[in-house]
């Protein structure tokens, strides 16, 4: 956990996850979907990927917002990923017998995964609120439309449809 502040840059957070049994190359495929979202964004994004790698990144994500939230009181839900990257850790060798008495290397890759978080540029300031139009401006009515159906009632179809028929084929 890596934290610089002063005025004119804003709190930064890292977290690290290390010798992480995977590829690096996997994990930045789906760091790259991650990068430059909202805390939020970002957890749905991880959430509905369905790469293993997704899962260990969820977790060093949550680790850098609870990293923000506990030592420097920042709101995990207005901060940004302004860093994500995955460096190769340590290969492990392996070996695999083949026919003939050959055998094969097997590398088993392992990686390590890197998330910074800063506040949000847009954190402090409240949002714009736009002013309430009345209900009669809200929603114009289509034209061709009847004012004296009901709302959500089904509009008739111009023709009756034919039901499809199977040929037979000689």
């Amino acid at each position: 956990m890596t934290a610089a502040k002063s005025d004119t840059t804003p709190v930064t957070v890292r977290a690290q996850a290390k010798w992480v049994r995977m590829s690096a190359r996997k994990a930045r495929l789906v760091l790259d979907h991650v990068r430059g979202r909202t805390v939020p964004e970002a957890r749905t994004v991880l959430a509905f990927t369905p790469r293993a790698a997704a899962r260990e990144i969820d977790r060093v994500l949550a680790s850098a917002v609870a990293n923000a939230e506990s030592a420097h009181g920042l709101d995990g839900d207005e901060l940004v990923v302004l860093e994500a990257y995955a460096d190769e850790g340590p290969t492990l060798k392996r070996w695999r017998a083949r026919a003939r008495g050959r055998v094969n290397r097997i590398r088993k890759r392992t990686c390590h995964i890197t998330i910074v978080v800063a506040e949000s540029p847009k954190a402090g300031r409240p949002r714009p609120q736009k002013p309430a139009k009345p209900a009669a401006e809200q929603a114009p009515a289509p034209e061709g439309s009847n004012p004296e159906s009901e709302p959500g009632a089904k509009p008739k179809a111009s023709r009756p449809r034919k039901p499809k028929t199977k040929e037979a084929v000689a």
